[in-house]
This record gives C-alpha cells, sequence and structure tokens, in this order.
C-alpha cells in the first residue's frame, strides 16, 4: 500500500492546474468541443489502465473533470501526483 503524502508534500508537488479538494486532487480540463473532450477522456482511460490506478471523470461538453484519491490509502499518495502528471502530458 501507498504512504499518504503530507499537507506541505501534497501543495510542493501538485501539478500545475490541480487543486486540493480534501482527500483528493481534482482538475478540469477544457475542450473546444464534446469529441476533443471524448478523445482525451479516451486517451486518460488508457493511461489510467497502464497505471493501474482509476480515477473519477466526468464528461460534459467541452469538459473533463478529473478527481484522484488512492482509495486503499484512505487519501493523496505518489500514485495521485505521479498519475496527475501523466494526464497533464497527454493535455498539452
Amino acid at each position: 500500500m501507498a504512504d499518504l503524502l503530507s499537507d506541505e508534500e501534497i501543495s510542493d508537488r501538485l501539478p500545475a492546474g490541480w487543486d486540493r479538494e480534501d482527500d483528493e486532487i481534482v482538475r478540469s480540463y477544457d475542450f473546444d468541443a464534446y469529441l476533443d473532450a471524448s478523445g482525451f477522456l479516451a486517451a486518460a482511460a488508457g493511461v489510467a489502465e497502464d497505471a493501474w490506478h482509476h480515477p473519477e471523470m466526468t464528461i460534459s461538453w467541452g469538459e473533463v473533470e478529473v478527481r484522484l484519491t488512492t482509495h486503499d490509502a484512505g487519501g493523496i499518495t505518489d500514485n495521485d501526483i505521479d498519475m496527475a502528471e501523466r494526464l497533464n502530458g497527454i493535455y498539452e
């Protein structure tokens, strides 16, 4: 099981565009169209499956909201920070 990060570690390592909400880190990715958002969601799902770390993702017109937490650990771990960085990488 992964170790929880301290509040300071989370603040120091939180990737660009991400915010902390309680025991999750959250980001909304914006797109010009629903199909663009759908494409990102599909790519994000592939990255998540590869990492065996499955975020909560919600799609709407032009937006995908992603929420990350490590349920087994009960909060935010290195796995969440790493996944957030990987998702940022496919968005750019």
